[in-house]
């Protein structure tokens, strides 16, 4: 996940970061009045600062570390190129966003995603995608914990998301998660099917964690 260790900052108040903001977005309310909406992280993001947005409340991303960048950009290449090959759907890089929930809004910013064919709307919008993906990468980084992996986890797979896959670099495997099932952990000796999004495709992780 690119946004490391998230911290909400609901609860430590306004940086000046997010007070400048505010003072410039004549549209926000000052802090506790009312949630953050879509609208208001676009903007913010279009202003250079990166957030997620969950239930309301604005969360803060970090850039990704290298070993973060690298193990994303491999196994989503590989996926994606099955996917291109036989015409499935779209493929969107990091930290597009997608808004999975209203009222108080949701807006995540997945390590990549899949959509199937047929399910985007045309023309596709210049801002946030207002849909789920069929198929999420999450990519931990160094300070992510585990209840805040599976926080947002729940949140893509509630919203309708066909499986989520949770990316570890530093410990070489990648667990598959799908509602209402266990997850299925893969080391790299391991090979990722994904049977209920694309029947057919299989990957050998070793071409993913290169020894």
């Amino acid at each position: 996940m690119s946004s490391g260790a998230p911290y909400l900052l609901w609860n430590y108040g306004c940086n000046s970061v997010l007070k400048e903001c505010r003072s410039e977005m004549n549209t926000l309310s000052p802090v506790g009045t009312r949630p953050f909406t879509e609208a208001d992280l676009e903007r913010l993001s279009q202003e250079g600062h990166r957030y997620e947005l969950v239930r309301g409340e604005l969360i803060s991303m970090s850039p990704a570390g290298g070993e973060h960048g690298r193990s994303t950009h491999r196994l989503e290449h590989l996926i994606s190129a099955h996917i291109y090959q036989h015409a499935l759907g779209d493929c969107f890089a990091a930290e597009t966003g997608f808004t999975i929930q209203r009222n108080p809004d949701t807006t995540l910013a997945p390590d990549w995603a899949f959509v199937r064919a047929g399910r985007l709307p045309e023309p596709l919008p210049r801002g946030f995608v207002p849909l789920a993906p069929d198929l999420v990468l999450e990519t931990r980084s160094p300070g992510d914990t585990a209840p805040e992996v599976e926080e947002k986890v729940q949140l893509w797979l509630s919203a309708g998301v066909c499986a989520v896959l949770d990316l570890e670099p530093g410990r070489q495997r990648v667990a598959v998660c799908r509602a209402g099932q266990t997850r299925e952990v893969l080391e790299p000796s391991d090979t990722l099917t994904l049977e209920d999004v694309f029947p057919g495709f299989s990957l050998p992780l070793a071409r993913v964690f290169p020894s």
